[in-house]
């Protein structure tokens, strides 16, 4: 059967990123949870595809309910949480956090945590919210997603160095950026993702870059 208009964002994306790795079932419960709150074609993808990487766990779709402590720690006492309500979809092998926001109906807002340095897209709500979550797929580039240090993007060398990712760890800087450390491949190591991500929150202020 030909591919659909609709279902071509998600083939040019696995063509782009690959076949996912360690994929979590997602109970209907959770899709029941943010059914109205996040488009009906995420929700889809959950139900086909699960909570997974790709890239070899250079990206990640996650439960944003899991990762509900770290929106908070994050966003929590800002003027995000007036702005709109946020739920995080994706995050990078490196900590960058991608918002959803439910008002405006796309990824407005992300974090790279490890910077402590949000930014912040400035555009109408979405009039089609299902095209918004095939477009965030779709038009995802591994070069977008990857570290960029001085020394050049630092998944690969990562992966070569330290190993794949399990779905609850990250590669964080030790010493944290916010403490002085570098961000070189040296200073990496596999952290537990959420612990991680809260942790580095109550390191720095955030700074926001708005376009």
């Amino acid at each position: 059967m030909a591919c659909s208009e609709q279902c071509r964002y998600f083939e040019h994306f696995l063509k782009t990123f690959g076949p996912a790795i360690g994929k979590r079932e997602v109970p209907a419960a959770s899709i029941e949870r943010y059914r109205d709150k996040l488009p009906d074609q995420l929700l889809a993808y959950w139900a086909e595809h699960g909570w997974c990487g790709y890239a070899d766990g250079l990206l990640w779709t996650v439960d944003p309910q899991e990762y509900e402590p770290v929106a908070k720690a994050w966003i929590g006492n800002t003027s995000f949480m007036q702005e709109d309500t946020f739920h995080i979809i994706a995050r990078s092998a490196f900590g960058k956090l991608y918002f959803w926001g439910e008002k405006s109906g796309g990824n407005k807002l992300n974090i790279i945590a490890s910077d402590s340095f949000a930014l912040v897209r400035a555009f109408l709500p979405a009039k089609d919210l299902d095209q918004s979550a095939r477009v965030f797929f779709g038009a995802k580039s591994r070069d977008a997603v990857d570290y960029e240090a001085e020394q050049g993007p630092l998944f690969a060398p990562a992966l070569a160095r330290l190993g794949r990712l399990q779905d609850d760890e990250i590669y964080g800087f030790v010493p944290a950026l916010a403490l002085g450390g570098a961000p070189v491949l040296k200073n990496l190591q596999k952290v537990k993702a959420v612990e991680h991500l809260v942790m580095l929150a109550q390191l720095a202020p955030l700074k926001v870059m708005r376009t």
